[in-house]
């Protein structure tokens, strides 16, 4: 069969479509932040035993929960959440707030609690959050959210603990 125009055209979308899938379909074989090295870690069996398989999917592989899932969504007590991974502190419930959107939604992360990086994934470009002690993927972060930062750490609330303050 001797290639013609239609066959050069067609591999040349082929490829075009394969490098433009290609940093999603990486970026949801594992995370970006698993390469970087945290001060908590554990082999992937260790994190598979640790974890429930919602969080291990949102923690681990970047996964996201369904919205309006979450109880930690409706929490309104005064408290603190932590990573559900390794206990690390992230947030204050005094930088949380309703952004209807079905996740848990802060304004501010505590000092040094999250790292951030860029996710491609699904044609989008966002800023993913991450557990700065353990690497565990927690959400994204917008700038749509209220006033004094502007932005919006939109969080997964498998991904999160709280603990009421007494």
């Amino acid at each position: 069969m001797k290639p013609d125009r239609r066959h050069f055209l067609g591999l040349g979308a082929a490829a075009a479509i394969a490098a433009a899938l290609a940093p999603a379909l990486a970026a949801r074989g594992g995370q970006a932040a698993a390469v970087a090295s945290f001060p908590y870690t554990l082999s992937d069996a260790r994190w598979r035993e640790r974890l429930t398989r919602a969080q291990y999917e949102v923690l681990r592989r970047e996964g996201t929960e369904r919205p309006y899932s979450s109880p930690l969504d409706k929490e309104h007590r005064k408290g603190a959440y932590a990573c559900a991974g390794c206990g690390h502190p992230l947030f204050s419930s005094s930088t949380k707030f309703d952004s209807g959107t079905g996740w848990p939604s802060f304004w501010q992360p505590l000092a040094d609690a999250v790292g951030e990086t860029g996710d491609r994934s699904f044609g989008m470009v966002r800023v993913a959050v991450h557990c700065a002690n353990c690497g565990g993927h927690l959400g994204h972060v917008f700038d749509d959210g209220p006033p004094p930062t502007g932005l919006r750490y939109c969080m997964n609330g498998v991904a999160l603990a709280f603990t009421p303050q007494a």
